[in-house]
């Protein structure tokens, strides 16, 4: 707040070079970031992965693309420290370094995957702008191409994370082997729920989603892979009304999406057998702004959520819970819901989530 009595503070040159450059900064890695987007698409990173420093030509011929596009590609990759680039060669390469940040072969380390979101986000900005000024928010159905796109990023993390690190923390790690009734609210396209059902063909599974596109594409998955034990059904999380019917029940980057979380955590609740399990897996934050300031990814967190988690929420009417509700709150919604036992956790190869383990008294 600036002292009135003291007159306006004195214009400090440094910090206004400081933010110039800072700025500047911002413009070009939005800019690079819709870069590293396409060449995650277009597979060149890919394509890149392992070889030796070529020309634009070779680059292009070795990834089938043409070789124009690809040359300004590698321009603005070079002039991003994202490649190498030998100016007496005029080659390109892409270091060993980079390459385990930016391939598929990265997995859930795959940041590639995570730079689509800035121009998918870009496509719904005047709504945006809208929503500030008259409130609301931006429906599901504007974002054709965010399932697809969560999908991609989150089944990454499956393949690298469920069995592997993600059983070994369950308390019904052992049930599952002898054949449990497993759920998965908010289940997208199904890919958490079939690599679950492969991994443990004594139990069953079953997901629901509000997506009737996400669903038929789940089924049709799950019967390519013949998997007897999975189905999928289409629901509203805030209106399930399955009641004792699971001994685990899962959620998977969902609950803070929601128009009414409470009532979700609540229907969860009541859809577990006493005893049952709820594995609760939401982005890792603080309630706190604070607390997340310094956080690497932190403003990233913010503007996915005013640009989707939140918008989406209250296009229906929702309280807007955002993508940083943080721990804190979490555990109060779980607590309020009447889970018991409340554990907060992670796993090795999942920086961005915490994973809240509880139970349903019984």
């Amino acid at each position: 707040m600036t002292d009135t009595m003291s007159g306006p503070a004195e214009f400090d040159k440094t910090r206004a070079k400081l933010f110039q450059a800072n700025i500047v900064g911002i413009m070009n890695g939005g800019a690079l970031a819709l870069m590293i987007s396409l060449g995650h698409k277009t597979g060149l990173f890919d394509s890149m992965d392992g070889k030796p420093a070529r020309t634009a030509s070779e680059i292009a011929t070795d990834a089938g693309l043409h070789e124009r596009y690809v040359r300004e590609w590698l321009s603005a990759m070079a002039c991003g420290a994202i490649v190498d680039y030998d100016v007496d060669a005029q080659t390109f390469a892409l270091p060993v370094e980079h390459a385990g940040l930016l391939t598929r072969r990265a997995g859930p380390l795959n940041l590639s995957t995570q730079c689509q979101y800035v121009a998918l986000l870009g496509e719904v900005e005047d709504e945006i702008v809208e929503a500030f000024r008259s409130g609301g928010g931006v429906p599901y159905d504007r974002y054709p191409r965010f399932q697809a796109l969560m999908a991609e990023s989150s089944g990454q993390r499956y393949e690298r994370t469920l069995i592997a690190q993600v059983v070994p923390i369950l308390p019904v790690a052992q049930a599952l082997e002898a054949g449990i009734d497993v759920g998965d609210v908010g289940c997208g396209s199904g890919k958490a729920m079939r690599i679950f059902a492969a991994a443990f063909p004594a139990s069953r599974f079953v997901g629901f989603d509000i997506s009737e596109d996400a669903i038929a594409v789940a089924r049709a998955e799950a019967a390519a892979a013949g998997l007897t034990n999975l189905s999928f059904e289409v629901a509203d999380a805030a209106a399930l009304d399955q009641v004792d019917g699971f001994d685990f029940l899962t959620t998977f980057d969902a609950i803070h999406d929601q128009a009414h979380p409470d009532t979700v955590l609540a229907g969860i609740y009541r859809m577990l057998r006493p005893g049952g399990t709820y594995l609760c897996v939401e982005p890792k934050s603080s309630s706190e702004l604070a607390d997340n300031i310094d956080e690497p990814m932190s403003a990233f967190m913010y503007s996915v959520s005013t640009m989707h988690c939140m918008t989406v929420s209250m296009a229906y009417g929702g309280e807007g819970l955002g993508t940083a509700w943080g721990h804190q709150t979490a555990v109060e919604r779980l607590t309020l819901a009447g889970f018991a036992d409340i554990e907060v956790t992670g796993v090795r190869d999942d920086r961005s989530n915490s994973y809240f383990l509880s139970t349903k008294p019984g």
